[in-house]
């Protein structure tokens, strides 16, 4: 076994505690602490991904007991990459964050980001659908404590929404597992995937309810409709820094619908059919119209990344629930984009928010670098918004290629190029109240009294602050160029999710004690 696959689990698990009790009084030991066990995380990370590149499974099992009895971490093509895009981000946002002054707003944030890096690669490795429940729950304890870092009344309201629909969404999690087990006697998802496509169609009632309690909760977790409401509050309230990390959150709920609405419920179980995919569409292509539409009627500049970023979410989804190779693969290059673009608005908007009164949407006196944050605010947009020469003008070309033979298609190509017309007149409108129509004040007559307090001058963004959101568009500029490679990746991730006889085998088959099964039985 390669014992490399534990350690980005067990890395960010070992530094928290040591953040939150040992170095809890000195912020600055807790930021390289961190921001290098970040480095060292993102290191694995790549390693990882050169592992996995060729198409192998690697499975380790804690204490070497054999699957489907123990407990197994899988590392595939599809897990490599999202471990690598996590840690990449998280690296981004704790270096942000310490520029910022983020992380003295509030206690422990340090060690909360670590833990939060923890169960969101712990979600990526696992195999069993018991303990992708069980890092949920870590990754969601982290985020409501990242949620209201800071404090403040709207912070702590929109904190609760999002705490209530995430412990209904987990009861849920539970009764679908619950549901899971009685139906097929396992939660090993390579187990799984073999016995769901054992069941005859006449007796998969069971198996049916089960998957589509199983999309709900995870939809829930992707902001799909009518569950969207969550997100908007949370994103806009929450601390720039975190909404950014926040920005892969989301995907561990596409991820969980690609892992387990392919492996084990996919359209060739006959159990299922495309009952998935029937529910998915319609909840995207809806989700889409109301990030758009909450783009254009945003009077605040966090809301508005916020619906941006939903709607962003959304279109990845569609790819989603496409279910095809095509599709999926389409579906992973977008993740990319929409997480980095995502990311990249909210380490903007923190830069610019910090040197404005409030966040309204309303002419106000030019900031110094005014030129410097225009820049950045409008490249970030036109990332999220699809345009050419960043990879969302790509990304959402190769949907809606993907996309084309389906029965919505025509309906999926309007929504899109009309959302994104929406976001693009939406961010413009923004940008020019923001950095164009600045207010000039009044010039002062000889005889008028001087202000007795006047406000003090913003401080200029500094290099380390405006690094991070540099560092993000660049990555987004790079994958227009390699995307190329970077297609050819998630194209054979894809054909992966879809065959998925090479993983049970790596699972069940390739491990002490046991012999290779007939051809029939994978």
């Amino acid at each position: 076994m390669n014992h490399w696959i534990l350690a980005p689990v067990v890395l960010p698990a070992m530094v928290a505690p040591m953040l939150a009790y040992v170095m809890r009084h000195d912020v600055v030991l807790q930021r390289v602490v961190s921001i290098a066990a970040s480095a060292v995380l993102a290191a694995i990370a790549l390693g990882l991904f050169t592992i996995a590149a060729d198409g192998t499974v690697h499975v380790y099992r804690l204490g070497d007991w054999p699957a489907p009895f123990g407990i197994v971490l899988v590392l595939d093509r599809l897990s490599a990459l999202l471990i690598l895009l996590t840690a990449v981000l998280g690296g981004v946002v704790l270096v942000h964050a310490s520029a910022t002054g983020w992380d003295r707003k509030g206690r422990h944030f340090h060690a909360l980001m670590q833990f939060q890096l923890m169960g969101i690669c712990g979600a990526f490795l696992t195999g069993d659908a018991f303990n992708l429940f069980v890092l949920f729950e870590i990754l969601l304890i982290a985020s409501y404590g990242l949620a209201v870092h800071g404090g403040g009344k709207a912070r702590l309201k929109a904190g609760l929404q999002y705490v209530i629909m995430n412990l209904a969404g987990s009861a849920l999690f539970l009764i679908a597992l619950g549901t899971v087990y009685a139906s097929t006697g396992t939660l090993n998802i390579a187990d799984l995937s073999q016995k769901v496509r054992e069941i005859p169609l006449e007796d998969a009632a069971l198996v049916r309810v089960a998957a589509m309690l199983m999309m709900i909760v995870f939809a829930v977790k992707a902001a799909l409709f009518p569950m969207q409401f969550w997100l908007p509050g949370t994103y806009a309230q929450s601390p720039a820094p975190v909404a950014a990390l926040f920005a892969i959150m989301t995907k561990v709920g596409a991820y969980a619908i690609l892992r387990m609405h392919t492996m084990v419920f996919g359209p060739d179980a006959d159990a299922i059919g495309t009952l998935s995919g029937d529910w998915l569409m319609p909840a995207a292509m809806i989700t889409v119209a109301v990030g758009a539409l909450g783009v254009m009627g945003a009077r605040r500049l966090a809301p508005l990344v916020a619906f941006a970023t939903l709607g962003s979410t959304a279109t990845l989804m569609l790819a989603v629930a496409g279910f095809a190779p095509d599709a999926t693969g389409a579906a992973l290059y977008y993740l990319v984009h929409s997480t980095l673009a995502a990311a990249t608005l909210f380490l903007v908007i923190d830069l610019v928010l910090t040197r404005r009164a409030g966040d309204e949407l309303s002419a106000q006196p030019a900031t110094a670098q005014n030129g410097l944050l225009a820049a950045l605010f409008f490249g970030a947009a036109i990332a999220v918004a699809g345009m050419p020469p960043l990879s969302g003008f790509l990304g959402k070309l190769l949907v809606l290629d993907a996309l084309g033979n389906h029965p919505l298609a025509a309906w999926i190509w309007a929504l899109v190029l009309g959302g994104s017309l929406l976001t693009i007149v939406g961010f413009a409108r923004a940008g020019s109240v923001l950095f164009w129509k600045s207010t000039t004040p009044g010039l002062a007559l000889p005889d008028d009294p001087a202000p007795e307090d006047p406000a003090p001058a913003p401080a200029p963004v500094t290099p380390a602050q405006a690094a991070p959101a540099i560092a993000t568009l660049a990555a987004l500029g790079l994958l227009t160029v390699f995307a190329g490679p970077l297609m050819r990746y998630t194209q054979a991730t894809a054909a992966q999710l879809y065959d998925p006889a090479p993983y049970v085998n790596a699972v069940l088959v390739d491990q002490p004690g046991t012999k290779d099964l007939p051809e029939e039985d994978h």
